[in-house]
């Protein structure tokens, strides 16, 4: 990396040893074993260190040739606990000054910032070659998704979506039970999960509210037009709002239907329908929330096949909906778990796990005993879920094209994302109301078709305002 290489040469010519740059040096050479020499260490500067950003940081930490040496966070609260953590970083607010003051010190970025903020914030760092880690889902919208996608492959850099699930033993072992055949090939899988736990479906919050010193709150909006501040939206709750969260599906998808993204061979996505629930404010009298995403929702959609056996069909519940119980399954067993779970049928039966592809068990779950379990042939990543972050430091040593392949890199992360967002395209046209001459169209269960090479709906023209927003000045990608 020319990061890694710069630092080297000037930790080599402190030594005298200018000449001998290119070189690098045994780590028992300059300090024993164990020692990590400057030269393998992978400098991590952290965006949104709160929250989520917290545990990630923490867990770089743990791989011994990461180092934290930045810190950036919008609001001076949320980072504390990052601050006492990495007490030796330098701290910014602005991820903006901070690429441009520091690239040189910087081999790698994580990005843990509310779901509107992540594409900007990644593809800086990626246009200054930096290697990027982004927190699930990859990005606020379809066409981020794409663009990152193709950022990566560009600035040649590696690349993790923070879905750390992705890299448990139990996602690998139901990759290896499907292939092996044990359920036939699979025509439909549905999937479920109880969020939100936070508020959504509710009316947008008015008022002025003084903005608290810790925070600065043009930057926290950062992308999105200048609003009000309120405390509904920081420092958790944003996840509800659609113009800085992605939802119940965003939150949740990335991790409930890795095993279907990951297992089947799915192409993008080529229709869309859905239902949300309706919340009424009086008799007959339905409230519209359309800065809120919907309370609960059913999301249907259609993968074709890439081996070109027909499609699958997907369906995604939440909001404490549930599908019907399987025949397989015994009146007293559970059916995923307390957070959700997926259900996958194929021609020869199903399979079932729960919310992040844990536990997978064939149907009826007497399967697990009769049958034997096809042996292990893909490699497991040490540490499984921890794992999913040392291997990117690990890949990020390495440099692009030289590591094995990553659970979640934005090849495989990018299309999952595009096909997850198109649940929320649905769900925000579902309100739509469109004038056509003199009728108005109000869309319901319309089912969209989606043309996925030029990300465009082909028979709702209104719905496309949702594949890329307005970027607020000086924001853009």
């Amino acid at each position: 990396m020319e990061n890694q290489t710069q630092n080297r040469r000037a930790f080599l010519k402190t030594l005298g040893l200018a000449s001998a740059a290119i070189t690098i040096l045994p780590r028992h050479v300059l300090g024993g074993k164990g020692f990590i020499a400057p030269s393998d260490t992978v400098y991590i500067a952290g965006i949104g260190v709160g929250g989520k950003g917290t545990s990630d940081l923490t867990g770089f930490a743990k791989n011994p040739a990461a180092k934290v040496v930045f810190l950036c966070d919008v609001d001076d609260r949320m980072a504390k606990d990052s601050k006492k953590n990495f007490p030796e970083a330098k701290y910014y607010k602005d991820f903006r000054v901070m690429l441009d003051k520091e690239a040189k010190g910087i081999d790698a970025v994580s990005v843990s910032t509310p779901d509107h903020t992540h594409a900007v914030a990644a593809m800086a760092a990626m246009q200054r070659g930096k290697h990027v880690y982004v927190q699930k889902p990859l990005t606020h919208d379809i066409y981020e998704a794409r663009m990152l996608t193709e950022a990566a492959q560009k600035y040649r850099v590696v690349t993790q979506m923070g879905n750390q699930f992705a890299s448990h033993d139990d996602v690998r072992k139901m990759k290896e039970m499907v292939d092996a055949g044990l359920i036939g090939d699979v025509t439909k899988a549905v999937a479920w999960t109880n969020r939100p736990v936070w508020p959504q479906g509710v009316a947008a919050p008015s008022g002025k509210q003084e903005i608290p010193k810790e925070l600065d709150w043009d930057l926290w909006l950062g992308p999105n037009k200048m609003r009000d501040y309120n405390s509904a939206f920081v420092p958790f709750n944003w996840r509800g709002w659609w113009d800085f969260g992605t939802g119940a599906l965003g939150d949740m998808a990335c991790h409930i239907l890795d095993p279907f993204f990951r297992i089947l061979p799915v192409d993008y996505p080529t229709d869309v329908e859905c239902s949300t629930t309706t919340i009424w404010k009086g008799m007959f009298a339905e409230a519209r929330y359309d800065e809120s995403c919907p309370a609960s929702s059913i999301i249907h959609l259609t993968f074709p096949r890439k081996d070109r056996k027909g499609n699958i069909k997907l369906t995604w519940m939440d909001g404490g909906l549930l599908p019907e119980r399987p025949a397989e399954l015994m009146p007293d067993e559970q059916m995923g778990d307390w957070s959700g779970g997926i259900i996958m049928e194929g021609t020869k039966g199903k399979i079932m796990s729960g919310c992040y592809g844990l536990n997978p068990l064939l149907l009826p779950t007497s399967r697990m005993k009769e049958v034997t379990m096809p042996a292990p042939t893909i490699a497991r990543v040490p540490g499984k879920e921890e794992g999913h972050y040392t291997e990117w430091v690990n890949a990020c040593m390495k440099g692009y094209g030289n590591h094995a392949p990553l659970s979640s890199s934005f090849d495989y992360a990018g299309p999952f994302t595009e096909a997850v967002l198109m649940g929320n395209l649905a769900l925000r046209s579902y309100t739509v109301t469109a004038k056509r001459g003199n009728d108005t169209i109000y869309p319901g269960r319309k089912k969209l078709l989606w043309d996925a090479k030029n990300m465009k709906i082909t028979n709702f023209d209104e719905a496309n305002q949702y594949v890329k927003r307005e970027y607020r000045q000086g924001w853009s990608l």
